[in-house]
């Protein structure tokens, strides 16, 4: 659980974790942009008081749902349980909006779907260590 820690910091750092089946990164670019048409669309059917884009909107975030709930169950470590309505609202919507889009962008959904880890295996051994002076210890 994440205590006092910022929901954003906290989802960020278990995020690669939780992320790492190829399938489960695969349904996850897929829907991930239609959660986000969704609310979208059903922002835009709320403001026009259109009751068809308010209903696709709502079937989009639906789908996407299900979709990457799929997918985390191909997941060796299941995400954490959530602690209430306003906890699974706001870590839907910012791992929608903020936390999945900021891990593709940083490379590392590329990293984890074609199997590669931050630090290539071929760098020596002081720099996959941290040690960026080649010193050891």
């Amino acid at each position: 659980m994440r205590d006092d820690e910022p929901l954003l910091r906290w989802q960020w750092r278990g995020y690669a974790r939780n992320h790492q089946h190829p399938r489960n990164l695969l349904l996850h670019i897929v829907a991930v942009p239609m959660f986000m048409a969704g609310t979208v669309l059903g922002l835009y059917g709320l403001l026009r008081l259109n009751l068809p884009a308010i209903a696709l909107g709502l079937v989009c975030m639906g789908m996407s749902m299900a979709l990457q709930g799929r997918g985390h169950r191909l997941e060796a470590h299941a995400p954490e349980p959530f602690a209430g309505p306003a906890d699974i609202a706001g870590r839907i919507l910012a791992e929608q909006w903020i936390t999945f889009p900021r891990y593709v962008l940083s490379g590392q959904w590329w990293r984890a779907l074609t199997g590669r880890s931050a630090t290539p295996a071929s760098a020596p051994a002081s720099v996959r260590s941290g040690d960026v002076t080649g010193q050891g210890g």
